[in-house]
């Protein structure tokens, strides 16, 4: 695998450079015996408490976040304006830290930096819902703690999904990732839902609290850690950790090169489904507010179960096989924008859900897969990056197009532009084929297999 601390970089041996010793290095390297699945993440006891805690932390924040947008709307008359502010002031800092936060992560034990991140964000919600509840809270307040939190989550996001491979080691880590977007998407279901009734029931200020209470669950499960039992890389000097080695070390490294430019077209054209099934909704089946959230649940039911089909994964993906998924991805979006009922649609966007999770997740494995430990943090950065930050840009050329053309050409332009990306991975990757013929492999992938 290319080492890449500075330019230009040069082919190295596989843990070369990386820990104090191959022993240290040996649960990031071993690799199942051909044919056998390695063994289950959740067969990880630490694993498990990790998993939980983000579980039950990811379903407050996903409440806190309708309670938020709620609380915003009731200080503002109803103002979408004001909600669009806060949002955007919640997720700016991620698009301009993200980076930042990768060298941090890779420059800081990670545990440390997350029983940090983890306890400002809990330290967050426990004043947002103080001031709610003493009837104190102004929307400035909520812009001012909207934006710490986008903070606080710019630095923890690169450190938290590194540090699962610090859990699990290399065997396990692709069902760990598999593992953790499905309690990451089973929240994002749970989430919405739970902050309604608990809104109506006892108000947005209980939902802050209990968001905050939340984070204790993380936290526990972080603190009752033995740092021993980590896998942990070789911490460098702090001057010694550049995010420019990290750029160097993807452009050097084909499989996470095409991984990353496959996601971030992906991730700018295709992962609009807010913008154009809102749009489907109002403008072409003309059914308003009761299509908008049968689709949108097809949609969310679908992603819930690409999340947990692949939990159950065991062995990695190969670059060929994220390609093909992406493909079908594209494909299961365009027939969603030609469908011509919103229930032929909403019955298309269940596999189109669940093919957008696949992709997602694959393409997070193969990328935690194809680098080393110690440089995890900044290239995982890069990746959620071109993932998220594509959608400013994105969201509002897909939302021009509907507008102007049809909602039905906001859907197909995504599902072009994946199938547009998987076939031009698969070309170069197919040109660029060893001469033993196995297309789509690559020094950097050796070991990962099809499924």
């Amino acid at each position: 695998m290319p080492r890449c601390s500075r330019p230009p970089c040069t082919p190295g041996r596989p843990g070369e450079g990386t820990l104090s010793g191959a022993a240290a290095d040996a649960p990031e390297t071993e690799a199942p015996p051909p044919g056998r699945p390695a063994p289950h993440a959740l067969r990880v006891p630490a694993f498990r408490r990790y998993v939980i805690g983000q579980l039950v932390s990811n379903i407050g924040t996903w409440m806190q976040r309708a309670a938020q947008d709620w609380l915003v709307l009731q200080l503002t008359g109803h103002s979408g304006t004001a909600v669009g502010i806060v949002t955007a002031l919640q997720f700016l800092p991620q698009s301009l830290l993200g980076l930042w936060g990768g060298v941090i992560a890779d420059r800081y034990p990670k545990r440390t930096l997350l029983l940090i991140t983890q306890s400002l964000m809990a330290g967050q919600a426990l004043l947002l819902g103080m001031l709610t509840l003493g009837d104190t809270v102004r929307v400035w307040h909520v812009h001012a703690l909207a934006l710490a939190l986008g903070v606080a989550t710019a630095l923890d996001g690169p450190a938290r999904n590194a540090f699962i491979g610090e859990l699990v080691g290399r065997q396990r880590l692709s069902s760990a990732v598999s593992v953790n977007a499905a309690q990451f998407n089973a929240a994002r279901f749970l989430g919405p839902a739970a902050a309604g009734v608990t809104i109506a029931a006892i108000g947005s200020g209980w939902v802050f609290l209990l968001n905050a209470v939340s984070y204790a669950a993380v936290l526990a499960g972080l603190a009752t850690m033995r740092p021993s039992a980590l896998t942990s890389p070789l911490r460098r000097a702090a001057k010694e950790v550049r995010l420019t080695d990290a750029l160097w070390y993807i452009r050097a490294t084909p499989a996470l090169r095409r991984t990353i430019l496959l996601t971030a077209v992906i991730g700018t054209f295709s992962l609009n489904f807010q913008v154009t099934v809102s749009l489907m909704a109002a403008t072409e089946f003309h059914t308003g507010a009761a299509a908008f959230g049968a689709l949108s649940s097809a949609y969310a039911v679908g992603s819930l179960f690409g999340a947990l089909r692949g939990a159950g994964r065991r062995r990695p993906p190969s670059l060929r096989l994220l390609v093909g998924w992406a493909a079908t991805f594209g494909l299961l979006e365009t027939a969603a924008g030609v469908m011509p009922t919103p229930v032929g649609c909403a019955v298309v966007l269940i596999p189109t859900g669940a093919a957008a999770v696949l992709v997602t997740t694959m393409a997070n494995t193969l990328v935690q897969l194809t680098t080393d430990p110690d440089m995890r943090g900044r290239v995982l950065s890069v990746y959620f990056l071109v993932l998220l930050g594509g959608t400013p840009v994105g969201a509002p050329l897909v939302g021009w197009i509907a507008q102007t053309f049809g909602a039905r050409y906001g859907l197909v332009l995504g599902g072009m532009a994946g199938l547009l990306a998987a076939g031009t991975i698969a070309a170069v990757s197919l040109a660029s084929a060893h001469p033993n013929g196995e297309a789509f492999r690559d020094p950097a992938t050796t070991g990962l297999r099809d499924v």
